[in-house]
């Protein structure tokens, strides 16, 4: 298959009432080239999973405003009014994950395990609805694992089969959201031959790639 895509390439691949992984941090280290085909392509009841809901107007933010968007799950939406207006009024569901218990579940899934057990968010409004299991004495939350039908990210040097190196912080959600999604779109910042990315700085095996979106300069 051949991997490198433009992104009218790849507009068969989202459909109404998916589950979208989207990568980074804020802006830091997201597919925004990807989120505006997502934008012109205007697919409604989304359920989104990222660490943030961006702030308006940027990345996820953009989805949000362009109410396209029905569930989020996310570890924190502070940054962006919208999705907290959006929330209160109904028009969204929304899903607190703390990060760190956030970022295991995907791994979880991309790891093929039945979920994780966490003291995080024992006896506040995070346990609601959820199993408790007691190992040793110590109680924990059963947290579910959470997968994707795609997952889109970024990676800073990407070679032509798909291997991802991150520089900094770029890395955050990136890595994760790759093992956990059905279909996996990588946004190149820099593409490269395959001989021109050292093994050591490969973080994301082109295994797992299906596509590669080079970024638009």
């Amino acid at each position: 298959m051949k991997k490198i895509v433009k992104l009218e390439d790849i507009k068969h691949i989202f459909k109404d009432g998916m589950t979208i992984m989207v990568g980074g941090f804020l802006d830091c280290g997201t597919p925004e080239n990807i989120i505006n085909l997502l934008v012109s392509l205007n697919i409604k009841n989304l359920t989104i999973i990222s660490n943030d809901t961006a702030v308006p107007g940027e990345g996820v933010g953009k989805l949000i405003g362009n109410g396209q968007v029905s569930k989020v799950i996310a570890s924190h939406i502070g940054t962006n009014a919208e999705t907290g207006k959006m929330m209160n009024e109904g028009k969204i569901k929304v899903e607190l994950s703390p990060q760190g218990t956030l970022i295991e579940r995907i791994r979880a899934a991309g790891s093929g395990l039945g979920g994780v057990l966490t003291q995080t968010g024992l006896g506040t409004v995070v346990e609601r609805g959820k199993r408790k299991i007691t190992i040793d004495g110590k109680e924990y939350l059963l947290e579910l694992p959470l997968a994707a039908d795609v997952s889109i990210i970024k990676g800073s040097v990407v070679d032509e089969f798909g291997n991802i190196c991150y520089r900094a912080t770029t890395k955050n959600f990136n890595p994760y959201m790759a093992m956990a999604g059905a279909t996996v779109i990588v946004e190149a910042e820099k593409l490269v031959k395959c001989e021109e990315l050292k093994r050591e700085y490969i973080m994301t095996p082109g295994v797992l790639v299906n596509y590669i979106v080079k970024e638009a300069v």
